[in-house]
Formats: structure tokens, sequence, C-alpha cells
């Protein structure tokens, strides 16, 4: 994807000198500052005319390997994912770059299905992502970025973890309007993966 300035909504920070990289509701500075590169070269985009895009975050209280293990499954969207009713692959399934997923959206949204293409996996670095390539749906030209970051300070050990995307702004729409719709949508879902992780990692913990 093409990298650029992010169009994220929340507070500037002036000190980065090729990127209007902003700080995302939730995370610390110093979050932010360790951060950084990986925002640079996973999160950034460049937003052509009738475009939009935003960076956000959630902190988890569980370890990224507890968080990526959900991340990941491509597959399996609708663990975190409030809004996906069901998800097809065709099988038989190889979660490799290219492959695609075919999802039923519950009732009561702009939407109804939508196909997805898997274009990152990286189990090293922990960064998926993927674009929405068809389906009966207003996000046209979807493209998103997650990624899953571990933190040990003082014995404390926690998950940020990243979501960014791109979309274009519907006919009729504003780009404050379908911004607002997108980042509902994420932030629910990251706080959903937040609640499944912490329980996993509850659960584990007390065996």
């Amino acid at each position: 994807m093409e990298k650029g300035e992010n169009s994220s909504t929340t507070e500037q920070d002036s000190s980065s000198d090729d990127h209007n990289l902003t700080i995302p509701f939730g995370l610390t500075r110093d979050e932010f500052e360790t951060l950084k590169p990986v925002i640079k070269e996973h999160h950034t985009y460049t937003s052509g005319p009738g475009q939009c895009s935003t960076l956000l975050a959630q902190r988890i209280n569980s370890p990224p390997q507890t968080v990526w293990s959900v991340v990941r499954r491509f597959d399996k969207p609708q663990l975190y994912k409030h809004f996906i009713k069901s998800c097809f692959v065709k099988e038989p399934f190889n979660m490799t770059v290219g492959c695609t997923r075919d999802v039923n959206v519950i009732s009561g949204l702009p939407a109804a299905t939508s196909t997805e293409r898997l274009d990152i996996l990286d189990d090293d670095r922990h960064v998926t992502g993927f674009s929405i390539v068809g389906g009966e749906h207003r996000l046209r030209n979807y493209c998103s970025v997650t990624s899953v970051h571990g933190f040990d300070r003082d014995g404390e050990i926690w998950t940020v973890v990243l979501e960014s995307y791109i979309v274009d702004v519907p006919e009729g729409n504003t780009e404050e309007d379908t911004r607002l719709f997108a980042d509902t949508v994420v932030k629910l879902n990251l706080q959903k993966l937040a609640s499944l992780t912490e329980g996993m990692n509850r659960d584990a913990d007390s065996k």
C-alpha cells in the first residue's frame, strides 16, 4: 500500500518529519514512541480525493501470543468481530496471502455480504491485513492492517493492538460520516478482542 500521511483526527504529533503521525486514543506517549516505526511502515496511508483513513489502538491485559492466536485467524473473524454472522472459506483451506473469505453480516447494517482477501500474514512480526474485493456493501476499496505488540515493563505484560484502514467515501456520504461508521465498527471489534483474550488469559492462569 502507498505510504504517506495518516488522516486520523486524534492528537497531532509534530515531532515526525516525514509523516503526519498522531497518537491514537488509549495509547501512552511511551507506547506511541515505541510503536512509531511500525506505524510508519504498516499503518500510514496517502488518502486521495474521496478517501479517508484512521488508526485506532486497543490496550489488552493479555500476552501478545494469546491475542495474535485470535487475530491471525483469517478464516474465523467472527471470533471477535461483532457484526459478522458467519464466514465461509473454500475447502481445503490454506491460510496464505491471496486466499479469500466470504462473510455474512448481521441484519441492521448497510451491508449483507463481503468478500475479503488476505493481503498480509506475518507470524513473526504479528501483522495481518485484508482488503474487501466484493460483496453487497458500501465500503469500496477498503484495506485494513492489524498488528499486535507485546510490552513487558517492571514485570507487567500487556499487549497493544493497532488497526488502521483506508476506504473510499461513498457517494452521498461525508468523510466524517464514513469515518464515524468505520471507526465505531473497528472500536467495538477491538473491545471484544480485548474481552475475549483477557478471558482466555484468566482461564489459562487458573489451570
